[in-house]
């Protein structure tokens, strides 16, 4: 069965069956669920967690979870790795990439990874990992299927459209939308129809499950709302026959026969669930006098960290958007910053480069390392007559965190790499 409707709003309690009756009335786990279902619960956080803090849910399946063959390491090279990341050494240096070559071997989603940077100690459930992807095979081509223990998956698609099958229903997702994968729910990516490839950045959070940012001073409204996120409507595969899981557990990719979908969760009620949303329907608050906000203003998600107002990982997206200061300078000011900051670019222009920085390009500037805007950048801004102007060249991102992010060898020694980076900043002249 393949339906694809999806519910509204963000960390509600949810309750879908795809089949009529399928959820049992009164109770979690009757004697016998309806239709002769197995029910089983999967936690995203504590037994003990405070009620607002609480993830849960109740899943009726054909089978239960434990249905699997014995877990063995995963046999093909991979370039998904897991903190903590020591294969280099981490320099004060600005970093840049530009777009990775196309693919030329056959990779589905999980082959497709390719660890970029990292931090933290995924065992203390902290710090997170940042990859891209790309794919030109679907994971249905081959039976298999994909879990995380170690984390949950923040998917940013860059380039083509992907349908992703999980244990609560089916999510499509395009460029300029974001897909939320839980710590733990299995799930499939393949390409959508007529797509040929994909390829995007993933943020693998091992911190606590991402949330909306408290919106002080802004109040009720603005930033992404609640109402704009999408759970899929319950939907399940009744296969049989052999077919394989894949779990990152520990740091370490493993894989399993199964003898039928893990998919077959018939009827689901929680709020621990994958969503998707779409940033064209950001709310950017900017300035409507002189000077810049903060750029926090920009933050999508964050996932809160142990020290009040530094973040395990904040999600910021820079939307189109209208920039009216006067007597300000308008582009991403030159700037240093206790947080660390990976960028990426789904499309367009980015507003503080004129060149280099390009779709499925990403840069690293680590706690302190100055950045800003390339010297062609900062001698046309300083001197552009200033008016009302839109902003819609492109749409970028950032993932931001509290801890240094680690490159990894294979990102630093990869052919998209930037050495001449630095360079953007040689021009720049005495003040």
């Amino acid at each position: 069965m393949d339906t694809r409707g999806y519910m509204l709003g963000f960390g509600n309690h949810f309750a879908s069956e795809a089949k009529t009756g399928a959820l049992p009335e009164g109770q979690n786990s009757p004697q016998r669920a309806p239709y002769g279902l197995y029910a089983e619960q999967i936690s995203g956080s504590s037994f003990t967690a405070p009620k607002a803090a609480n993830k849960r849910s109740w899943l009726y399946r054909l089978y239960p979870s434990v249905c699997h063959g014995r877990y063995v390491p995963y046999e093909r090279a991979s370039d998904f790795q897991s903190a903590p990341f020591c294969d280099s050494v981490v320099s004060p240096n600005q970093m840049r990439w530009g777009q990775r070559a196309i693919l030329h071997k056959h990779r589905d989603f999980i082959d497709g990874i390719h660890t970029v940077a990292g931090n933290g100690n995924i065992d203390e459930w902290s710090g997170l990992a940042v990859h891209v992807y790309q794919a030109n095979q679907s994971m249905a081509d081959h039976g298999r299927y994909f879990y995380n223990a170690d984390g949950e998956l923040l998917i940013v698609p860059q380039q083509g459209s992907m349908v992703i099958r999980s244990e609560m229903g089916v999510i499509e997702a395009a460029p300029e939308e974001i897909v939320v994968i839980p710590r733990g729910i299995k799930f499939a990516v393949d390409l959508a129809e007529g797509c040929e490839d994909i390829s995007g950045y993933i943020c693998e959070n091992y911190g606590s499950p991402l949330e909306l940012p408290a919106r002080g001073p802004i109040g009720a409204n603005g930033l992404a709302n609640e109402r704009d996120f999408l759970t899929p409507e319950a939907a399940y595969e009744e296969k049989e026959g052999a077919m394989t899981m894949i779990a990152k557990f520990a740091g370490k990719l493993w894989s399993a026969p199964l003898r039928s979908s893990p998919l077959n969760v018939v009827a689901w009620h929680g709020n621990y669930a994958p969503y998707k949303y779409d940033l064209k329907n950001f709310n950017v608050i900017n300035s409507v006098s002189f000077d810049h906000p903060d750029p926090s203003i920009f933050t999508v998600l964050t996932s809160p960290s142990v020290i009040e107002g530094t973040a395990n990982l904040d999600f910021v997206v820079f939307p189109p958007r209208w920039m009216v200061a006067e007597n300000t300078f308008r582009p991403p000011y030159f700037h240093r910053n206790i947080m660390s900051e990976f960028m990426g670019m789904i499309n367009g222009e980015y507003d503080g480069k004129a060149d280099g920085f390009v779709p499925g390009g990403y840069s690293l500037h680590n706690c302190m390392s100055a950045h800003g805007p390339d010297a062609k950048t900062y001698q046309k801004a300083s001197n552009t007559e200033l008016a009302p102007q839109y902003l819609d060249g492109g749409m970028a991102f950032m993932f931001e965190s509290r801890y240094i992010m680690r490159p990894t060898a294979q990102a630093l020694e990869g052919d998209n790499f930037q050495p001449d980076y630095l360079d953007v900043w040689d021009s720049l002249h005495k003040g």
